[in-house]
């Protein structure tokens, strides 16, 4: 691992060496000499970061080994990590040498149930039992980066410490991607568990490295940005018969089939999409064992994405009222658990501190590269502390130049590949973030 130079150490000469792109030098908020320096010093070692951990991927509430390096990384740079909050989330405190706000800046890390499809050197080879089944393990998400990310904040961070003001913690999160079946997890345990109690911040920021976006480009929004996420189970019960004569039976699978076509109905009938788009999908279906028997039951489970909590409970009602009368009709019944855990609610972006921190981050990338993107359909349970204080969570280009972000495999896909440089752009833009934050009154 490269040792980095002391930060207060020749930084003008530092920031004049690292050649700042056109770009950024004509945004209107410049980028801090400090921070081109900080992602010049620290940005061998958080790619070095990055690959032990996309080499060592774990899943959601079992992030052991993860935690553990992330917690003698910050021991190194002096912190007293707090560790197994939420299971295995790790957090530490940078006391700034001067007064001021207090910020919190989180980054995830756990991994997906997905089997890697690159040739990386640093590629996993990693498995695990997922719902029972043997599955490959991948950071296919690109939490691997955003814990690189946020360790080489912190090194800048406590590298500077004696002069910055305020305080600034930081929340290494695990499973963001949802608990396994009976656990909970992720940022809602985190807050259940007390992360705010001693530690509350007046703004929280956090990023995502993102497919649909080229390396260089930031995408930020005020207000909704993605979108609350549910599941839910619907098991139709019908009569076990044989598949020659099912009148002698009722028949689960029809009225499944029945009830799935008649679902489509709720977003395109029943819901105004003219507000905010919704969506409800079928995942998994799962009923009978043999060609020539008609079974007694058939489950299926899905998803439904919104950004309206109205329209959240009225999609909730109107999937129940659904399953029971459609299943009523073919003679069934339905065990309807809509939804069938606590899902997260929409990503917010505080308005006024989007609108305070964006000339941030064109700061770093140039006013050009710090878009304005769609509304997600995926989710985020960022979006939970986004409830507690005012937050702000952007998306950091991820794919190399030259490739076509809409054809590049996504995010969750087994082929998903990061541009490296993606990792400087995000320790930059959470570094002037964080920076301009503490340093800058609230006008």
């Amino acid at each position: 691992m490269r040792t980095a130079r002391p930060l207060a150490v020749s930084l003008l000469a530092l920031a004049l060496a690292c050649a700042l792109p056109a770009t950024a030098q004509d945004a209107a908020t410049p980028q801090r000499p400090e921070v081109v320096a900080a992602g010049k010093a620290v940005q061998q070692q958080v790619v070095d970061w990055r690959r032990h951990f996309h080499q060592y991927p774990e899943l959601s509430n079992r992030e052991e080994q993860t935690a553990k390096r992330v917690a003698e990384e910050l021991r190194k740079l002096g912190l007293q990590p707090r560790t197994g909050i939420a299971h295995h989330g790790v957090t530490a405190v940078i006391k700034g040498g001067r007064p001021g706000p207090r910020i919190a800046l989180r980054a995830d890390m756990d991994a997906l149930p997905v089997t890697e499809r690159n040739s990386l050197p640093f590629a996993s080879k990693a498995t695990a039992t997922y719902r029972g089944e043997t599955v490959g393990v991948m950071h296919a998400c690109g939490h691997d980066a955003h814990t690189g990310i946020l360790l080489g904040v912190a090194k800048a961070l406590v590298a500077m410490k004696d002069t910055l003001p305020g305080e600034v913690l930081l929340v290494f999160q695990p499973s963001e991607e949802g608990a396994p079946a009976g656990e909970e997890g992720g940022a809602s345990l985190m807050l259940k568990e007390g992360l705010f109690k001693d530690f509350k911040p007046d703004a929280m920021f956090g990023l995502h490295v993102f497919s649909s976006i080229p390396v260089g480009q930031i995408g930020v929004r005020q207000g909704p940005l993605m979108a609350a996420s549910d599941s839910f189970n619907l098991k139709v019960v019908g009569r076990q018969t044989h598949g020659s004569r099912p009148w002698g039976g009722v028949d689960p699978i029809v009225a499944m089939a029945d009830v799935i076509g008649t679902t489509q109905t709720i977003v395109s009938r029943r819901t105004d999409i003219s507000r905010q788009p919704a969506v409800v999908s079928f995942g998994a279906i799962k009923g009978g064992i043999r060609y020539n028997i008609i079974p007694d039951d058939v489950e299926v489970v899905g998803t439904i994405r919104t950004f309206d909590e109205g329209m959240r409970q009225k999609i909730f009602a109107d999937l129940k009222n659904v399953a029971s009368h459609v299943s009523a009709a073919h003679g069934a019944k339905v065990e309807a658990n809509v939804p069938d855990r606590d899902g997260n609610p929409a990503t917010i972006n505080d308005p006024a501190l989007t609108a305070r921190m964006t000339p941030s981050l064109q700061a770093v990338v140039g006013a050009d590269n710090v878009i304005t993107p769609p509304l997600q359909m995926g989710a985020e349970d960022f979006s939970f502390y986004a409830l507690e204080v005012p937050s702000m969570f952007f998306f950091v280009g991820s794919t190399a130049k030259g490739t076509d972000p809409v054809t590049a495999p996504s995010n969750h896909s087994p082929e998903f590949m990061l541009d490296e440089a993606s990792l400087d752009v995000g320790v930059r833009a959470l570094l002037q973030v964080t920076l301009d934050y503490l340093e800058t009154p609230k006008g």
